[in-house]
């Protein structure tokens, strides 16, 4: 029995200014979908830091539910693939940009967006993963798919003590890669090494400003942007691949193309959000199987309610992100 009026942390924008908190909403309140779930679980990523402060211009329309991920138990469905008591996710999607996201006792889906939890994993499981590993997931993916294997060098991952990056060092170093953790946060480098890396450098150890260098890596996910991408690439071996996922330092990149035509390096966006159902079903499917990190609660730096997200927020835009913040509905 949903409840006629539930908590949820939302945001506006109009006359009275741009704000976010906690209010309590109905069901109806909820944009449309052929699901409702109870909410367990969601998270908190960089683009829910942007959203719920106005930092960033995330949200198409107000007021909107914050929250890009969501994970709980099927209470109402109009579509037979779903019925009551079905464990489901959804990350991205159009949640807390189009549509009302996870940060909410209920949440409202739409089925085609909405995933079976596979049965290797907790609610919690998914959501520590969520966007976050998702993404990861989705550039090892692309990467493979364009014959990137282990034998080529160690995968380099920047912003390795962030959400996407600390899972990252995970995924890879379960799918049999060597990996080289790329942070400023030199007190978390036995952390890091514990989630799977063989090495961690600072950051000042990767940037060059040669537009090619020795090869070094085999490729690797960048999640900073700028020089950081654009050194990684100039010491990526030949037909390596480099993932770009963030943009945490800038979204400009100044390179040459000389990587790309002098040893084929490819550059591959990853943009986890819209991403088609079969891939999308396909890295779940790995995420819980032969992907799966061995250190999922060790990731899980932080829990919280809805009354924390704005500590949470301000800290993570403040360049403390570290590991995974887990949101308790």
């Amino acid at each position: 029995m949903i409840p006629q009026t539930f908590p949820a942390f939302r945001i506006h924008s109009d006359a009275a200014g741009y704000r976010a908190g906690i209010e309590a909403i109905a069901v109806d309140d909820l944009s449309p979908g052929e699901i409702v779930i109870k909410t367990a679980y969601s998270s908190v990523n960089y683009k829910d830091a942007l959203a719920g402060t106005g930092e960033g211009k995330i949200l198409r329309r107000f007021p909107l539910v914050g929250g890009i991920d969501v994970a709980g138990h099927v209470v109402q469905s109009r579509d037979s693939a779903f019925k009551e008591g079905d464990a489901v996710l959804c990350t991205g999607s159009g949640l807390s940009e189009t549509r009302d996201g996870g940060y909410s006792a209920y949440a409202r889906l739409e089925s085609a967006w909405a995933v079976h939890v596979p049965k290797d994993l907790s609610l919690r499981d998914s959501m520590i993963l969520g966007t976050a590993g998702f993404t990861a997931g989705l550039a090892l993916l692309r990467m493979q798919d364009n014959r990137q294997t282990p034998s080529l060098g160690p995968l380099a991952v920047t912003g390795a003590t962030g959400g996407v990056g600390s899972l990252a060092v995970a995924i890879f170093s379960k799918a049999g890669y060597a990996v080289h953790a790329v942070s400023g946060k030199a007190h978390h480098a036995d952390w890091l090494r514990a989630l799977g890396a063989t090495e961690v450098l600072g950051r000042d150890a990767l940037i060059t400003t040669r537009p090619m260098e020795s090869t070094r890596f085999g490729g690797g996910l960048d999640n900073v942007g700028g020089s950081m991408l654009a050194s990684l690439l100039a010491q990526t071996a030949p037909y390596g691949n480099v993932a770009t996922a963030g943009l945490v330092a800038t979204h400009e990149l100044a390179t040459t193309v000389m990587p790309f035509i002098i040893r084929g390096v490819s550059l591959l966006g990853v943009a986890s959000a819209g991403t088609a159902r079969d891939l999308r079903d396909e890295v779940w499917r790995r995420l819980s199987s032969e992907w799966k990190p061995a250190h999922l609660d060790t990731i899980a730096t932080r829990e919280t309610g809805l009354e924390g997200l704005p500590a949470v927020f301000a800290d993570m835009l403040s360049g403390g992100s570290f590991g995974r913040t887990l949101v308790r509905l």
